[in-house]
């Protein structure tokens, strides 16, 4: 049971942001002047690059769409901002997704920019993950964990997991075995911290049969039967931010310093460019090699059968609940 218990508390607090919609209201003042407030997932970052390419090369203006891009706290996550109504569009995990229309918020998938999963395992003093049965592994406070409880409940790994918030100083300092983290970004910070990252005490999930997609955006059901040219044009807005990140690297690099100094994120230029390259390579499809801004059916499937075998969905989510209608 204690391998459940923090999946379980995660998920009840899921469903408990989910249940404040219900007594939201149903218009903002945002929603009323027809202004779409987009809240990423996590603090200013070049994880999303092509958004504040959009905003700042006009493509937001010239699609027709009036944009305004916040970013969370520690006390405001995105996804209680969505439930709320006090955000329009956010990004998240699929496997995010799925939990939220589990709990009864019917999602939208209006882009998805990530093809492949960016989450790896790295592991202390040179071992392989895959032996450290029951050992002290960081998990991200906030979610984004679904893969790794199921492959340690699968694998019989049995994992003992550790809370932390947003950076890696928890494993640096020694009180972790092993950590979990994103290829575009916790895995860059140990690096830049000294850590000696071999092929060997690096698990990457999306090597070993879950390359199950990460970011999309999404917006609720509700939203979108309300404004859906609004959400179809601050979509393919977005798609053009990051086609164009992908063509001039160097300037959408520019562009992300400047919200990256705005919020005064504790960064630098060269994570952030490390940052970017990786998520651009995570946009590409492994098999067709293109960028293909698509929800992958099969990766749906996956990702939903996986969560309901090992407990993390009440129910399998379908492909066609994600998707405009």
């Amino acid at each position: 049971m204690k391998k459940l218990s923090l999946w379980i508390a995660a998920v009840l607090i899921v469903c408990a942001i989910v249940v404040q919609k219900t007594v939201a209201h149903t218009d903002s003042p945002e929603v009323q002047n027809d202004t779409i407030v987009f809240m990423p997932q996590w603090t200013a970052q070049a994880q999303f690059a092509g958004y504040y390419v959009a905003e700042e090369k006009g493509f937001y203006r010239d699609a027709g769409v009036k944009v305004k891009i916040i970013h969370p706290s520690a006390t405001r996550s995105s996804l209680d901002q969505l439930s709320k109504n006090e955000c329009q569009a956010t990004t998240m995990l699929l496997c995010q997704a799925l939990e939220m229309v589990d709990c009864g918020m019917p999602l939208v998938n209006i882009l998805q920019t990530s093809m492949n999963n960016a989450m790896v395992i790295v592991s202390a003093r040179d071992k392989n993950p895959l032996t450290q049965k029951g050992e002290r592994v960081g998990i991200w406070s906030v979610g984004f964990g679904q893969l790794a409880m199921c492959m340690s409940i699968k694998d019989s790994l049995n994992y003992e997991w550790v809370r932390f918030a947003q950076n890696v100083n928890l494993f640096v300092a020694g009180a972790l075995d092993a950590t979990l983290a994103m290829s575009y970004n916790e895995y860059y910070q140990l690096m830049q911290a000294g850590i000696n990252l071999k092929e060997k005490n690096v698990y990457r999930f999306s090597d070993h049969g879950y390359n199950i997609q990460d970011d999309g955006i999404y917006v609720t059901r509700e939203y979108y039967d309300n404004h859906r040219n609004q959400a179809k044009r601050f979509a393919q807005a977005s798609r053009k931010g990051w086609e164009w990140a992908a063509e001039h690297p160097d300037e959408a690099l520019d562009i992300v310093m400047k919200y990256v100094d705005r919020e005064h994120i504790p960064t630098n230029r060269v994570m952030q460019r490390l940052m970017l390259d990786e998520v651009l390579r995570l946009q590409v499809d492994r098999e067709t090699k293109r960028r293909e801004f698509r929800l992958r059916p099969d990766m749906v499937k996956q990702a939903s059968h996986l969560m309901k075998e090992y407990k993390m969905l009440n129910r399998e989510v379908s492909y066609e609940e994600l998707i405009e209608k």
